[in-house]
């Protein structure tokens, strides 16, 4: 026999609400709720390379790096994500929950997320028009995916693997060495 449910949509007043209680982390699409699954070592380890980095880079300049508790909203798309990496030049208050200008996100990936980060993440970050690249890191190899916004669109790639020196992230003005990404991984 055929069942037939409805399927229960929050507000993102709500969501933003029940995520300042939550012991969990959970990304919100279209109304509905998804909770966050951990990281792995090398995962977490990579993502603060990365950040750490970044937040010595962006010293002195109107940019901030933060780090995976910070929610990035896409308007566009209804969603709000958690970004392993986000680089903003917005001003934004000491209480702010989200980012809704960032110029650079960078996701690590992991089996669990690797389809979302490349196809729904991807798409749905591309629509926010201050974002400049959208980058891809695999922590189990060493092989960084540099999306970037050019003159027609999200046209260019380019993909940095072992034997590269550095990532050239064009958004922050910054050329990340590659051994500084794996540090302490591979």
């Amino acid at each position: 026999m055929t069942q037939h449910a409805l399927i229960e949509t929050v507000s993102v007043a709500d969501y933003l609400s029940g995520e300042q209680a939550s012991a969990i982390r959970h990304e919100y699409v279209a109304g509905q709720v998804f909770a966050m699954v951990g990281a792995t070592r090398a995962h977490n380890v990579v993502t603060l390379n990365i950040a750490a980095f970044l937040r010595h880079h962006l010293r002195g300049t109107p940019c901030t790096a933060y780090m995976s508790d910070m929610k990035v909203c896409v308007e566009a798309a209804d969603a709000f994500y958690y970004p392993d990496v986000a680089v903003s030049c917005e001003p934004l208050p000491p209480q702010g929950m989200f980012l809704s200008e960032p110029v650079l996100i960078v996701e690590v990936l992991s089996p669990s997320t690797a389809n979302i980060d490349r196809r729904e993440k991807r798409l749905n970050y591309q629509k926010l028009s201050s974002l400049r690249e959208y980058v891809l890191v695999s922590p189990e190899e060493i092989r960084v995916e540099v999306y970037r916004r050019g003159g027609e669109g999200w046209a260019e790639l380019d993909v940095y693997e072992a034997g590269d020196e550095t990532v050239a992230l064009n958004s922050v003005a910054a050329k990340v060495p590659l051994a500084e990404i794996y540090l302490d991984v591979l």
